[in-house]
C-alpha cells in the first residue's frame, strides 16, 4: 500500500496579503515546501486542493458573517486562487479543485481536471494512509482530515503545518478530529489578532 501528502488550500488569499487571510499562512507554505525537499521519499504520492469559486452563491457575503458567509476569495482566474509562491508544487501529482458553485470545505468535495475525486484517485493508486497539512486547520484541514478517515484513509494531521484561524474554533476543530480518529502531532500556528 501507499501513502499520500494532501496539502489544503495553500492559496494567497489564504496567506498574509490575502482577502482572507489566515495569519501564518505563509509560514506555512514555506514549511510543506522545507518538510518535502529534506524528506522527498516520505510519500508515495503528494496532491493538493484549491478553492476554486465561479459563483459559490451565499458562501460569499457583503457583509460576511464569518460562520456561513465569507468576503469575496479563491475566485477561478484571480492571483488570489492561485498557490503561495513560498509553496514548491513540483511533486503536486494532481489538483482538486472544489467550491465552483457552493461552499466546499474538504478537499474530497473536490475533482481534479479529469473530473476525478480524491477518493477515487487515492484508492485507484493503493493509497490507504494520508498525511494532512495547510490552511485553515480549524475549516478545510478539518474538513479534509474528518472526510479522509471516514472514507477509511488511516489519517495524520501534521499540525505544526497547519495555520488556524482562531483559538476557538481550534479546539473544535481539533476535539472533532481526535473523536474521529485522525492522529494529530505538532500545534497549530494559532495567531490572534
Amino acid at each position: 500500500m501507499a501513502n499520500a501528502l494532501i496539502i489544503v488550500d495553500v492559496q494567497n488569499d489564504f496567506c498574509e496579503g490575502g482577502s482572507l487571510a489566515v495569519a501564518g499562512g505563509a509560514g506555512v507554505a514555506a514549511g510543506i515546501s522545507r518538510l518535502l525537499a529534506a524528506e522527498p521519499d516520505r510519500w508515495t504520492h503528494v496532491v493538493a486542493t484549491k478553492d476554486y469559486h465561479v459563483d459559490p452563491g451565499a458562501h460569499f457575503g457583503d457583509p460576511p458573517d464569518f460562520v456561513e458567509s465569507w468576503p469575496r476569495h479563491c475566485v477561478v482566474g484571480t492571483t488570489g486562487s492561485e498557490f503561495h509562491p513560498e509553496l514548491d508544487t513540483a511533486r503536486v501529482e494532481a489538483i482538486f479543485h472544489k467550491g465552483e458553485h457552493a461552499a466546499a470545505y474538504s478537499g474530497f468535495e473536490g475533482h481534479a481536471d479529469d473530473g476525478e475525486c480524491l477518493a477515487d484517485w487515492l484508492r485507484r493508486r493503493d493509497v490507504d494512509r494520508v498525511d494532512v497539512v495547510g490552511i485553515a486547520t480549524d475549516h478545510c484541514v478539518r474538513a479534509t482530515a474528518l472526510d479522509a478517515a471516514r472514507e477509511g484513509f488511516a489519517t495524520t494531521v501534521l499540525l505544526e503545518l497547519t495555520a488556524a484561524v482562531a483559538p476557538a474554533t481550534t479546539d473544535v476543530a481539533l476535539r472533532a478530529m481526535e473523536g474521529a480518529g485522525v492522529i494529530m502531532h505538532g500545534q497549530p500556528v494559532i495567531r490572534a489578532a
